[in-house]
This record gives structure tokens, sequence and C-alpha cells, in this order.
């Protein structure tokens, strides 16, 4: 093996073609460090598959979103006063409602995103795999942000106003801006399916992040042999 690679380098330096030379080298797939091209891209898809698995079925079990401290969704920053008068004048609970109902379609709705993070995923290159590999503890959550996004948030939308109309958050809304708008002066009517799809992915990202940590860093999150093979590598440990 080793004649046949110094055999196709040498013809390549006599035709004075690096960039040929490197071509050659990666469709032999070798890399530094005892990984292959082929490891590199099947444990990153492998890592990136598992993240988004795990981090769907976590948000969206019960409480997924609205339990959690770190990504509960609530009343948007230009309703926060919203909040307010309708507290102070007895109505609090309408508006538990519905911070509980937009939480509830947001859980409803993250079931949707494994399969098409795992669709992206599928399209990944070797450039793409060995820039995650080496990049930074959120290299992969970039990568998958990036990639995702725009498909993401074509998808939600329709899933997020169905989970909204299923739980009764449209109906909780439009109470708490009735009811608002009989106090106020100027009137406030958000676009609540475009909100709450906002802040469902950001709960994603959030979560999908934090598996893309556990990977990276702790050895008994890295569950199948090319997992442990990937991320337990020199370049995954950045020496």
């Amino acid at each position: 093996m080793k004649k046949s690679i110094y055999a196709l380098i040498l013809s390549v330096f006599l035709l004075n073609s690096c960039e040929t030379a490197h071509q050659i080298l990666k469709d032999y797939g070798q890399t530094s460090g005892g990984l292959t091209n082929a490891d590199i891209v099947s444990g990153l898809k492998e890592a990136l598959s598992v993240g988004a698995q795990q981090s769907s079925n976590q948000l969206s079990a019960l409480d997924g979103f609205f339990k959690n401290a770190a990504i509960k969704i609530l009343l948007p920053e230009e309703a926060q006063k919203v909040e307010k008068t309708l507290r102070d004048v007895g109505l609090g609970s309408l508006v538990d409602k519905a911070i509980l109902s937009v939480n509830r379609a947001a859980e409803d709705a993250a079931k949707s995103a494994a399969p098409i993070f795992i669709n992206a995923v599928k399209s990944m290159s070797i450039q793409d795999a060995l820039g995650i590999l080496k990049g930074g503890d959120f290299a992969a959550t970039s990568y998958l942000k990036q990639k995702t996004t725009a498909q993401l948030t074509e998808a939600f939308r329709p899933v997020i106003e169905q989970s909204l109309s299923k739980v009764g958050a449209t109906k909780y809304w439009s109470d708490v801006f009735t009811n608002y708008n009989r106090f106020a002066t100027n009137k406030i009517n958000p676009d609540l399916a475009s909100f709450v799809t906002g802040k469902a992915m950001d709960g994603i990202f959030y979560q999908v992040g934090l598996e893309e940590q556990k990977i990276r860093k702790d050895p008994v999150a890295r569950t199948t042999e090319i997992l442990k093979k990937v991320f337990g590598s020199k370049q995954a440990q950045g020496s």
C-alpha cells in the first residue's frame, strides 16, 4: 500500500500538480493521527444524528420546554406589559394558560426536528467534517444550524400553527390580547406562530449544543465505537 501511494505521489510531482497530489491523497482516505476521512465523516454524522435525535426526544416530552428554565417560552418582550396589566386586574390565570399552551406547542412540534436534521447530515462533505472535528466546542451545532435553519423554519411553521391550535394556544393568546386591548390605548397583536417557531428552534439548537458537549468532553457519552474512535482522537482533542 505504501509503495503504491509513493508511486502515485511521485507521478503527481512529475506532472507538477500539487493540487492533484492533494486530491489523490484524499481519494486514498489518508489523514494524520490514524483516522481516515471515512472515519471522520462517519463519526461526525453519527454524533449529529445522535445529538439531534436525543434533543428532539427530550424536548418533545411532556414539560420538555415548560419545565426547562433555560428554554421555557415566556411572553415576548413587547408583550411584557400585557402580562403585568392582566395580572394587575386579576387575570393572571389567563396569562399562565397562554404561557403553558405555547410551550406545549413547542413540545409537540419538536418531534419533527430530528428528521430534518438527519436529512441535512447526509450531505456532509469531508471538508465539513474536518472543520467540525477541529473546530470549536459548538462547531457541529453551528454546522447544523447553518444547514437547516431555512428548511427548519419552513417546515416548522405549519407544525407550530397546527400545534398551537391543537393545544388551544391560539385561543388563549387571543383571549390575552382581547382582554389586554380592553385596557390599553396601544393595541398589540404579535404573530404568535412566528414567535413560538423562533423560540422553539432556539431551544432545539441549545439542546443540540448540550448533546455535542457531552460527546466532545465525556467519554461515557460516546456510545458507539466510531464515536469513541473519532472523538477520542488527537484531532478531536486539539493535539
